[in-house]
């Protein structure tokens, strides 16, 4: 394994033990805007429930970083633009829906 393997797949290891926080509704302090909210702005959120879906987001994005390591490690590149796809969609889908969503 190279070194950009690796170094990817320890980013994906990060970013899905950021989602396992997240998938139990812990960790809103990681959301950035959320954090710097007023207390009576975030009193407007369930907090549990922005966690939960951030969680759900994070295990995404990891999916789609897992066709990037596939690139890395067996050339295969029509992975490579299968995840950046996968990616950008998925950011897309979860700021379209954080802003227009309960």
């Amino acid at each position: 394994m190279n070194g950009a393997a690796m170094t990817l797949a320890a980013v994906i290891v990060v970013f899905a033990g950021i989602g396992v926080l997240f998938s139990k509704g812990k960790g809103a302090f990681l959301i950035a805007g959320y954090n710097t909210k007023p207390k009576e702005e975030k009193a407007k959120y369930d907090e549990v429930a922005l966690c939960k879906f951030m969680g759900k987001l994070t295990f995404a994005i990891c999916f789609s970083m897992l066709f990037w390591l596939l690139d890395v490690l067996y050339e295969v590149r029509w992975a490579y633009m299968a995840g950046t796809l996968l990616f950008f969609c998925f950011v897309m889908f979860g700021v379209a829906y954080i802003n227009t969503g309960n």
